[in-house]
């Protein structure tokens, strides 16, 4: 990264970063996991509410997100000592910082699903 003539860089572990950014998709970028954030700003969750509202992404997938969003502090994973085990999912103090972001990806990708495709209302199931 450049900045005033001189370049740096960021090391995070064992991986080299040239640029914020980079740093940031690492993160929260792929398929699903600006989705599973985006379904937690408003909410705690737990797998299968998660599960039910991701319909199309498969269980191993939704788990395999959860535990790296969890790993870079932006999920918070709680576990209730009683039987059945209960776990919730939350966005950490850490990761509601990343809302304002998120919201407006979505916001974005409204007024382009408007301009460029068809938003469909599905109507409430019997």
């Amino acid at each position: 990264m450049q900045k005033k003539d001189k370049t740096y860089y960021i090391i995070i572990g064992e991986k080299t970063y040239y640029c914020p950014v980079e740093v940031a998709m690492d993160v929260v970028g792929g398929k699903w996991k600006g989705v599973v954030i985006w379904y937690l700003q408003e909410q705690t969750l737990r797998f299968s509410e998660l599960k039910k509202c991701i319909i199309t992404i498969s269980e191993k997938a939704l788990i395999r997100e959860l535990r790296e969003l969890e790993q870079a502090g932006i999920v918070t994973r709680t576990v209730y000592a009683q039987v059945p085990p209960r776990v919730e999912y939350s966005l950490s103090e850490f990761g509601r910082g990343i809302s304002s972001l998120i919201s407006e990806i979505s916001k974005f990708g409204e007024v382009y699903a408007q301009r460029f495709g068809q938003v469909v209302e599905q109507l409430p199931q019997k």
